[in-house]
């Protein structure tokens, strides 16, 4: 249920980033990008990739933490408060995470962006939308490759993103179970 709130809040933001950051995007700011946005494609512009957001987000979420736990199983058998564990579990498992999940990541981009050269270059009249027909576009345009296109980037951004928020959760569940356990009556 969280991931299905969080995406509906967010798709629409990563629209509006993805707009902006198009080389030579039209638009000047994400005010700007909102009202075009709405007034030329209408509100489900902002929805067209929600279904292929909801598809990589569950995944991701899943091998993400399905790894950290194996990871730890190896590294931090015992399962108690060690930063350097909780930073390599975490980072991997971001990593790895991140490289699974990026073609589905590069279809939402595409879906968010409506690229007017990748879709001229496929043919494509109108708006691109569905998940299937996005998958089409990549391949038909790049071929496998193609659904890899950025894969580093993306890599290099979720390990650190998910090595940071393993730790910081490791150490609050730390500091909030041991002071929990200092501040207990004896029976």
């Amino acid at each position: 249920m969280a991931t299905l709130l969080h995406d509906a809040v967010m798709n629409p933001a990563e629209v509006v980033k993805q707009r902006l950051q198009m080389y030579d995007s039209p638009h000047r700011s994400a005010l700007s990008c909102i009202r075009t946005v709405l007034g030329t494609e209408g509100l489900g512009a902002f929805y067209r990739s929600y279904t292929t957001q909801l598809t990589m987000n569950v995944p991701f979420q899943s091998i993400h933490f399905i790894t950290y736990e194996l990871l730890q199983e190896q590294i931090n058998p015992y399962r108690g408060y060690n930063p350097q564990s909780h930073i390599i579990s975490g980072g991997l498992a971001g990593a790895l995470a991140a490289a699974a999940t990026t073609p589905l990541d590069v279809c939402k981009t595409l879906l968010n962006t409506q690229e007017n050269m990748a879709l001229h270059l496929a043919n494509v009249s109108g708006r691109l939308s569905g998940m299937a027909n996005a998958f089409r576009t990549v391949y038909q345009l790049n071929g496998l490759p193609g659904y890899f296109k950025g894969v580093q980037a993306r890599v290099i951004y979720q390990m650190p993103s998910t090595a940071i928020s393993w730790s910081v959760y490791e150490f609050f569940k730390y500091f909030l179970t041991k002071h929990k356990l200092e501040n207990r009556t004896p029976y």
